[in-house]
């Protein structure tokens, strides 16, 4: 049997959501997100989608890129995933392998990779010269039989409205994700600078339902967020939450998250899912506060390409 590594076809979205459910069920994508994300990609993010085939048959994926909107130029990532039950073959290895090659040849001057945390997936990384940096936590709340505090009243001059409302001008809701983005704990820090960008890549994507994310308006500006990304079917996953520097304190974070979760469950959405920075501890305390639990773990793995 063999292995070979190629570039991503449309043809192929099916299978390259099949096989990252498989490999982490704790993210929501769909074929459609797929392929959008690829088509629409930012010239200066070298984006590539990587697929490894055995036989004909698709059994692992890697997306590759430049982190283009970050002011340290040369920051490149990689996420290889293959398929639970076709690893040991060599096409981790060889995705990664082919992924360092593009990058090198793009000016990257480092590579970073999520690796989910397991002694194996940390050996893997190792034995080939990344060290591990961060870490963050996936966190799932069963929206069908879990409990959820109960829907609160927005406090004197805070209106929680949706997405959907700022449609003829969503310019506030990029203004107040720019800020959120910029605090965000990471080992790559962002600038969202580029308007039209941002309305690709994140107004504009196939995940996001606009009337399920929730947004808390202080006297007419947009304060806080929580942005819902979903399959369309049963999985809903928080795509972004934060709040303005000038409005923090307050809980509107939480009484966003806790509206837009009441909104998903309302139209059947029966399994949320986040991601946390395991430093980002308000964030965590609005999660526990909102009934979340721990389901997986993964650590950020970083090299320097010579």
């Amino acid at each position: 049997m063999t292995v070979i590594v190629r570039d991503f076809r449309p043809a192929d979205a099916e299978d390259w959501v099949r096989i990252r459910r498989a490999a982490l069920p704790y993210m929501v994508t769909t074929p459609e997100h797929v392929v959008h994300d690829l088509s629409r990609a930012h010239p200066d993010k070298r984006y590539r989608l990587l697929v490894a085939e055995e036989d004909g048959q698709l059994i692992g994926t890697a997306q590759v890129g430049l982190a283009y909107d970050s002011p340290e130029p040369g920051q490149g990532f990689c996420n290889p995933y293959t398929h639970p039950e076709h690893t040991g073959r060599g096409a981790g290895a060889l995705l990664l392998e082919t992924a360092e090659e593009h990058l090198a040849r793009e000016g990257a001057t480092t590579v970073h990779a999520w690796v989910l945390d397991a002694p194996s997936n940390h050996a893997f990384a190792e034995r080939r010269g990344y060290a591990p940096s961060r870490s963050a936590h996936f966190l799932h709340l069963d929206l069908a039989g879990g409990d959820l505090p109960p829907r609160q009243e927005p406090p004197a001059g805070v209106e929680l409205r949706t997405a959907a409302d700022f449609a003829d001008d969503p310019r506030p809701l990029f203004e107040l994700d720019a800020e959120t983005a910029a605090d965000e704990p990471g080992d790559i820090p962002a600038e969202l600078t580029d308007y039209e960008d941002w309305l690709d890549h994140t107004w504009n994507v196939p995940l996001l339902d606009h009337g399920l994310t929730t947004v808390a308006v202080v006297d007419g500006e947009p304060a806080a967020f929580s942005l819902a990304e979903t399959d369309g079917l049963t999985r809903y996953m928080s795509g972004m939450t934060g709040t303005r520097r000038a409005y923090r304190g307050r809980g509107l974070a939480r009484l966003a998250k806790n509206d837009s979760l009441h909104r998903a469950r309302a139209a059947g959405y029966t399994d949320a899912y986040t991601g946390n920075d395991t430093a980002n501890g308000p964030m965590l305390a609005v999660n526990r506060w909102l009934g979340y639990e721990v389901c997986a773990t993964e650590v950020r793995y970083v090299r320097g390409l010579g």
